[in-house]
């Protein structure tokens, strides 16, 4: 050990303590930040499937293998980082004596091989991640960049980090191996070892090789520790904890049910709520839970979910990784002045700072700092003029798709976030889109979104040869009760596929029957827009009708049939957190069955090329994809899939309540969705939800008043396809008109008309 040792070894532990101690007190505040939200006891447990989830999802990098091309560099890099810390604690050793090495493991050939491995594989998937993010500059591609907006010097002083620790890993032991101080198998050493042979014979480069590993690692401590929300950093540590802590403990991502409004760690009960003390949705970042703050110190800035929102894909200002990238920012900055104790009502006035005595009261002021008090009166939600945190225009772009939550390598929850702030500002503010109030008064009052009277349910039979089985107080032997929906009852394009799909049961001669006039909106438009009070209402009116039809039928044979992919994630994933749990299908999925079961035989083939888009409510949210693929399959017909399809689809639109808001902002979505469509150069565009049907369908009108599209294109459900087959080729009903031309409905007053764009 000479004078370069101990130098280099005293600068080395001088370092280190100054970074570590910094780095303890950097965790100890990020925890004590997080545990600012609120309560959430859902996330405890159980312990094995969530310890399962993490370790399928970090060791085989299950949700990262989403975009292919970044995936194994990751993982290299992160094996690097874990593994590696081995390498990196073996520095403390090496800067002192050179030939230091661990204990027993150290002389193993196969150790000296993984720390070769790991000083590749971090080098090479460091410089290939710098490289990917350098290939999708947002100078280059402006939106179409998952990394616009993205904190750029965060991300490349990692990486470097990175670089430079792989680089000391490797130099150690090659002048370790040149200075004759180790002289490993060449199958361990197939870098290093050719290496060795070109480096000079002295052991003081080991020395000093292990002191830029050891250094660069506590710059890398002292510049996290100071800086709590570069989420490029410590996604490293918060990772883990975000995904065993993630909402499903089966593995799944937060899709298909929304998270319940809860206050203080409970479900909110809505007649018992007391405005005085419970939350009712998100009107503060305080209000929203630990796991919210950890979603938010979790974010890598990655950009995966903006690259697949519609909104932002379509000139909207929404980006989820900005909305919470704003959060994060907002949350930190705040802390200080919530760590103090301080508070405000709902009318904006201080309630956690008061006291009687002016001195304490004045203290308490000046401990806290002068921009974190300037943030507390920050509104969450506000304009630009507002200071607020989240623009009105971002929160309601959303569709709820939920690309962002399927893409999310950490396991984010965007959507359950954005929809607890919505239900603040529609249940608290009665601040939300004009458009909403009218289909808010539509439910209320007629029990579904466009306003039709309930008589008019069964109108949609009117014309079939066959009698449709309405319920009359006795289920019978019906197996399945077919859940019309309103679109289903009420729009008429949606009518062909009721239609289509009651001859298609009839025919198959599954004994069925439906509610008629009994039945109301399922409230998912009302809860996606954030009426949480509209929701409870609808959905208790309907599960006491359900539980009322199915008395006395065992829980496995309580089957419904929903057409509508929002009414089949409501009734399926929702209606059991009010009470009601049946066995839904979803038509495609029946319909399915029965051809497989030969009680549907298509007979004629629908020789036509179809491209199929994906429900965003059956797909994502519901993972069924295949059904309705094989549909098209068995009707004969040829599957042209557009660019993204699958969990990668484009939503249409109409989710998250934005069926009934105007479209003001950049592209519509529905046309962006159907110049993919169209892209495939199909016959027929085939879905298998009506608002999808919709939405697709004026899409393709518009683009054929501009003369892009052939007049025979027409977008039609599966159900329809089949039916066509099974009919031995006779044409389906066509005529769809957009509701631009001739609008389905009651029509509104003129106060809750949307002004004209």
């Amino acid at each position: 050990m000479g004078a370069l040792q101990l130098t280099l070894g005293a600068i080395g532990v001088a370092v280190s303590v100054y970074a570590w101690g910094l780095f303890v007190a950097g965790v100890l505040r990020m925890i004590k930040i997080i545990r600012l939200g609120q309560p959430d006891a859902t996330r405890n447990g159980p312990f094995v499937p969530r310890m399962r989830t993490l370790i399928v999802e970090f060791v085989a990098h299950t949700r990262m293998a989403k975009l292919r091309k970044v995936a194994p560099w990751h993982w290299m890099v992160m094996w690097g980082f874990l593994i590696g810390s081995a390498a990196l604690f073996e520095a403390y050793g090496e800067v002192f004596y050179p030939g230091f090495h661990w204990p027993i493991i150290g002389t193993w050939s196969l150790w000296s091989l993984l720390v070769e491995l790991l000083g590749v594989g971090t080098v090479v998937g460091g410089v290939a991640l710098a490289i990917i993010r350098q290939l999708n500059h947002p100078r280059r591609a402006d939106r179409l960049s998952r990394f616009a907006g993205s904190d750029f010097k965060a991300a490349y002083f990692v990486e470097a980090v990175v670089i430079i620790e792989g680089l000391g890993i490797l130099g150690v032991k090659a002048f370790k191996q040149s200075s004759g101080l180790e002289d490993p198998p060449l199958w361990s050493s197939f870098v290093t070892a050719p290496l060795a042979e070109i480096l000079p014979s002295n052991p003081d480069w080991v020395s000093i090789m292990a002191i830029i590993k050891l250094l660069s690692a506590m710059v890398w401590l002292v510049v996290v520790a100071k800086n709590l929300t570069m989420g490029v950093a410590w996604h490293r540590f918060s990772a883990f904890f975000n995904i065993y802590f993630k909402r499903e403990d089966d593995g799944g991502v937060a899709l298909g049910a929304l998270k319940p409004m809860m206050s203080g760690g409970k479900v909110l009960d809505l007649e018992e709520a007391d405005p005085d003390k419970d939350v009712f949705g998100v009107g503060k970042v305080e209000d929203f839970s630990w796991k919210g703050w950890l979603d938010f110190s979790t974010c890598t800035e990655c950009g995966r979910c903006q690259s697949q929102c519609p909104a932002w894909n379509t000139g909207k200002p929404l980006s989820p990784k900005l909305l919470i990238t704003q959060l994060r920012d907002h949350a930190f900055a705040k802390a200080p002045y919530l760590l103090a104790g301080g508070s405000k009502d709902m009318a904006g006035d201080e309630v956690g700072l008061t006291s009687d005595k002016y001195e304490d009261y004045k203290k308490r002021l000046e401990s806290i700092d002068v921009l974190a008090m300037a943030e507390s009166e920050r509104p969450l939600v506000g304009t630009a003029d507002e200071l607020g945190v989240i623009d009105p225009e971002v929160l309601w772009s959303c569709t709820s798709c939920g690309a962002c939550v399927e893409q999310c390598p950490v396991d984010i929850e965007h959507v359950d976030h954005i929809v607890d702030m919505r239900r603040y500002q529609v249940l608290i503010e009665s601040n939300f889109p004009s458009e909403l109030g009218g289909m808010f008064k539509n439910l209320e009052n007629k029990g579904n979104p466009w306003g039709q009277n309930a008589k008019d349910r069964l109108a949609w039979t009117e014309g079939l040869d066959f009698d449709v089985p309405v319920f009359d107080g006795e289920l019978g032997d019906a197996e399945y009760l077919f859940w019309v929906g309103c679109a289903g009852a009420f729009e008429d394009r949606a009518k062909k596929t009721t239609r289509a799909v009651a001859e298609l049961l009839h025919t198959a001669g599954v004994k069925y029957t439906v509610l008629g006039p009994e039945e109301t909106c399922t409230g998912d438009p009302a809860r996606r827009a954030g009426n949480e009070f509209l929701f409870q209402m609808l959905a208790q009116q309907n599960v006491e009708v359900l539980n009322t039809v199915f008395d006395g039928r065992e829980p496995g044979q309580r089957k419904v049939v929903v057409t509508c992919a929002h009414c089949f994630n409501t009734l399926a994933n929702e209606y059991p957190q009010v009470g009601g749990t049946f066995e839904v299908v979803h038509h495609t999925q029946l319909l399915n069955k029965l051809v497989r079961e030969r009680r549907l035989v298509p007979v004629a083939e629908v020789a036509e090329d179809i491209t199929y888009h994906d429900p965003c409510y059956l797909g994502r949210h519901n993972k069924i994809y295949e059904a309705p693929r094989e549909l098209v399959g068995a009707s004969g017909a040829t599957l042209r899939e557009m660019p993204r399809h699958g969990d990668q689809s484009m939503c249409c639109g109409a989710g998250g309540a934005r069926m009934w808001m105007e479209e003001r902002i950049g592209k519509r979505i529905n046309l962006d969705r159907v110049d993919e469509a169209l892209g495939t150069a199909p016959s027929k565009i085939a879905t298998g939800c009506p608002f999808c049907r919709v939405m697709l369908t004026d899409g393709v009108t518009a683009r054929q008043n501009e003369g892009t599209a052939g007049s025979h294109i027409e977008v039609v459900d599966v159900a329809q396809l089949l039916l066509t087959s099974v009919r031995r080729g006779q044409a389906l009903e066509r005529g769809d008109v957009p509701t631009d031309e001739t609008p389905t409905g009651t029509p509104l007053p003129n106060e809750d008309k949307a002004p004209s764009s």
